[in-house]
């Protein structure tokens, strides 16, 4: 059996949003997961606000990175290599993290990877359910994304099946919380309420899934729109609303619609694994309907656990180690956020570098006294 410290230690940086991540990663073994949320400070608005978030990034930074270094029980100079999500995301939010991984990088001697936050989360599994199969189906939901991808190769392959065209199912559920003063964010807490509520009490649409409809991607717009009206209209008539009814209702015409293309998408391409990430990952009802529609139709579905759903700077360092582990080149010290970075470009390459130990870009040591031991 290979010695384990023969594979790549990758810490990640992951601020795309509102959520300053730091993980640590030998291999596909996860060492450390710390987070930093600035989610209270954005509740007050209702959403996100990138300049809020800008500003939490850069405050939490540096200890959330010595919190997972220490809980990691690894010394920065022992590292690999250190990945950081270039994209897509807050361009804001994402400037600080390339920049603190830059920072890193080249005051420690350490090559630098600039990963796509979509294929990040689709890696992330790796760390709990081993390898993933070549291919994979991928259905990734959250606040920013409804998508469905299709992954031959994590770390060069992944293809854009199917998105959403308006809102993201993430978005429609914030959207759905407030109407029905319930907070924010929205998914987790209608998620409660829909418990307790009848999934069939009221008959919301299905958007895109017409015979003449596009196959892969989703809509949620016109759900929103519907479930605000209805509720409106009880309102309006001096009604109670039914927040559990209306919770269970609005969710299960969501998670039909996600779980209902996601496997129609296996069934076409031919693919027996669908992996299921992002932060809507956690809903409950999602992750239920998803296993009896794959099980009944012969797919293996994967899930990781909640907290691994969400963003987190496990799921960059799983892609930068795998980077590191298939020899893929580092990213340059231009490296730049792209907030609209495709999914078809998991990691942002440099171009000329040699190589080194584990197959990684040599960058030239600097002399740094006092940093970390």
């Amino acid at each position: 059996m290979a010695d384990s410290r023969d594979e790549p230690l990758v810490l990640g940086i992951e601020t795309s949003c509102d959520e300053t991540g730091v993980g640590v990663v030998r291999g596909t073994t996860l060492l450390a997961d710390a987070v930093a949320s600035s989610v209270d400070e954005h509740a007050r608005f209702g959403g996100v606000v990138p300049e809020v978030a800008s500003r939490a990034h850069l405050e939490a930074m540096v200890p959330t990175i010595d919190r997972a270094l220490k809980e990691a029980g690894v010394s920065a100079r022992d590292l690999d290599g250190i990945a950081v999500t270039a994209g897509p995301g807050l361009a804001g939010a994402l400037l600080v993290g390339v920049s603190a991984a830059k920072a890193y990088a080249y005051a420690l001697g350490k090559p630098l990877y600039g990963v796509n936050h979509l294929a990040s989360h689709i890696c992330v599994d790796q760390l709990e359910h081993g390898p993933l199969p070549e291919p994979t189906m991928a259905l990734l939901v959250s606040g920013g994304h409804s998508s469905l991808l299709l992954s031959t190769d994590i770390t060069s392959d992944v293809r854009p099946m199917g998105a959403t065209i308006d809102d993201a199912a993430g978005e429609a559920f914030d959207k759905i919380a407030r109407v029905l003063n319930l907070g924010f964010p929205g998914g987790p807490v209608i998620d409660r309420y829909a418990r307790e509520g009848d999934p069939n009490a009221i008959a919301f649409p299905r958007g895109l899934t017409g015979p003449r409809d596009p196959a892969y991607d989703f809509s949620f717009s016109g759900l929103k729109t519907a479930v605000a009206r209805w509720i409106e209209a009880r309102r309006a008539a001096g009604e109670e609303v039914p927040v559990r009814d209306v919770s269970a209702s609005f969710q299960e015409a969501v998670v039909d619609v996600l779980t209902r293309k996601a496997v129609r998408a296996c069934k076409d391409q031919g693919v027996d694994h669908l992996m299921i990430g992002g932060g809507v990952a956690a809903n409950s009802r999602l992750r239920a309907l998803a296993q009896e529609r794959c099980e009944a139709a012969g797919i293996r579905l994967r899930v990781p656990r909640p907290k691994l759903c969400t963003d987190n700077g496990a799921m960059v360092a799983a892609l930068g180690a795998e980077m590191v582990a298939r020899d893929r080149a580092a990213s340059d010290w231009d490296l730049s956020a792209d907030s609209s970075l495709p999914v078809t470009e998991p990691h942002v390459p440099g171009q000329g570098h040699t190589r080194s130990h584990h197959g990684h870009d040599h960058i030239h040591e600097v002399s740094k006294e006092n940093l970390y031991s």
